[in-house]
């Protein structure tokens, strides 16, 4: 996938971003690479690693050989279930966006990144959407699309007449073009309560996001 816009990030989050675009924005594999080139014990999240570690960790990563390529994903896999998730703290604050693609309760995709460094949670919500649409597109061929998501701001927009946030610009284009190619698609509204799989992606995205400087 290519890299997707982002509000303000710092110099490090926004490298750390560019591995996560190398890795198709899979958090697991991406986040494993460069834990395996920080020297010593720590990874991208241990509290003994500092900040120069991570930027040289993050630079051999990707001056490395491309991760290889997934042959066995399906095609067309019929009904794809989406769950979209956006993530501040502080609102605004250090942001990121999560999304899960099931097929028959089998996981598609689980990506996530970060937003930006002082985002709305709004924001976080348009650039989950995208990015979980994004993703679909890069993976399959869907018959239909079900999108779960918890912002009634987005909904109002993206599917009724709504006028959204003025932050959603970079991602509102994309995202009509993206659910405009589909061959069907609805959405359903989740309550707070609601199991949210694309939840704990956001809350990683929003911890890269807080990485600097």
């Amino acid at each position: 996938m290519d890299r997707l816009p982002t509000d303000r990030l710092s110099p490090l989050a926004s490298r750390v971003d560019d591995v996560l675009a190398l890795y198709g924005y899979e958090m697991r594999p991406a986040i494993d690479a460069i834990d395996d080139a920080v020297t010593g014990y720590g990874g991208l999240f241990d509290p003994t690693t500092t900040d120069a570690e991570i930027r040289t960790a993050v630079e051999a990563v990707l001056a490395a050989d491309p991760p290889p390529t997934d042959d066995d994903r399906r095609e067309s896999p019929g009904d794809v279930v989406l769950y979209v998730d956006g993530s501040s703290r502080g609102n605004p604050g250090p942001a990121g966006a999560g999304a899960v693609l099931l097929v028959d309760d089998d996981p598609l995709g689980r990506v996530g990144r970060p937003v930006g460094a002082s985002a709305e949670n709004n924001t976080a919500e348009y650039a989950a959407l995208h990015l979980g649409l994004e993703a679909l597109a890069a993976r399959c061929a869907p018959t239909a699309v079900e999108v779960r998501i918890d912002s009634r701001t987005v909904i109002d927009d993206i599917w009724g007449g709504g006028d959204g946030v003025a932050s959603a610009a970079p991602y509102r284009p994309a995202i009509r073009d993206r659910l405009g190619a589909l061959p069907a698609c609805e959405w359903t509204h989740l309550a707070d309560s609601d199991p949210n799989p694309a939840d704990a992606r956001a809350a990683v995205g929003a911890d890269i996001a807080a990485l600097g400087p």
